[in-house]
Parts: C-alpha cells; structure tokens; sequence
C-alpha cells in the first residue's frame, strides 16, 4: 500500500524540480526548440486550471485540490488493495493533483513548460504534475471499463 504513495511523492518531486528548473533557468515565455516545429521547452504560467480556465481563482482551487486529495486518498484505502493498476492510477493522480496544488499555493500561479505542436496547432502548455494527471485518469477509465467487461461476463456465465 505505501507504495502507491512513494509513487505518488516521487510525481511530485520530480514535477517540483522540473519546474524550479524552469524558474531558475529562463524568462517567463523563453522557449527552447527540442524537437522544431514540434516540442519546446517554454516558460509559462497559469494562474487558471486546463487551458488557462477559471484564472485567478485559487481558493476555488485550494478547496477543489484539498477535497480531491482526500477523495484519492480514501479510494486509494478502499481500492488499491484489490488492483495494482488502479493503486497506480491513483498514486499518479495525487501526485498531479499535490505538484500543482503546491504551485498554486507558493507561488499563487502554476508553473507550465512542456509545449508541443501538433501541425499548426499549438496544444496549451502543460507540465508533469497535468501529464501525471490525465495518464492516471486514463488508467482508472481503463480499469472501469476492464472492471464493467469481467462484471457483465460474469453475469453471463
């Protein structure tokens, strides 16, 4: 069980020191061309949720974030026992959920820099704490639908 949360403590370190990179290194909207015309590194801050929405309100956010953890963190109790893959998806999405929640609450904006265009579109920029997020969610609606599959089986039989 505790492994669940090493894995979700390594997310937020590895989200927290990736991003103090960034602050240190560059200038807000400085981007470093790794793949060109494709993936940069760029400097930018969110003061929002995805895609910049809802700017500007952190409370909002702090009491969203606080409640969300301790949902996680309750489900991670009851479910992670019985799967692995959903222990893992779990620990992905606290990790993600307390890397911004420290952004928001330190430095009362989040702290952005992976930046990847797809053609001529420019996805919004995003860092490890919202990659660790999405791939968690993913993984639980993964195991939802896995877990609906072996259930209707099941009644079948």
């Amino acid at each position: 069980m505790y492994i669940y949360y090493l894995i979700a403590a390594a997310i937020v370190a590895i989200d927290q020191l990736t991003k103090w990179i960034i602050v240190r290194t560059m200038e807000i909207r400085e981007s470093i061309p790794v793949i060109e015309d494709f993936f940069y590194i760029t400097s930018h801050r969110n003061r929002g949720a995805a895609w910049g929405i809802l700017q500007g309100q952190m409370w909002f956010f702090y009491i969203v974030t606080v409640i969300v953890i301790g949902v996680i963190i309750y489900y991670m109790g009851q479910y992670a026992k019985q799967s692995r893959f959903v222990g893992v998806a779990l620990a992905l999405i606290l990790g993600g959920a307390i890397g911004n929640f420290i952004d928001r609450l330190f430095r009362k904006e989040v702290v952005d820099f992976l930046n990847f265009y797809i053609g001529n579109y420019n996805f919004p920029i995003f860092n490890v704490a919202d990659s660790s997020l999405v791939i968690g969610v993913i993984f639980v609606l993964i195991a939802t639908f896995v877990d609906e599959r072996r259930q209707k089986k099941g009644v079948k039989a």
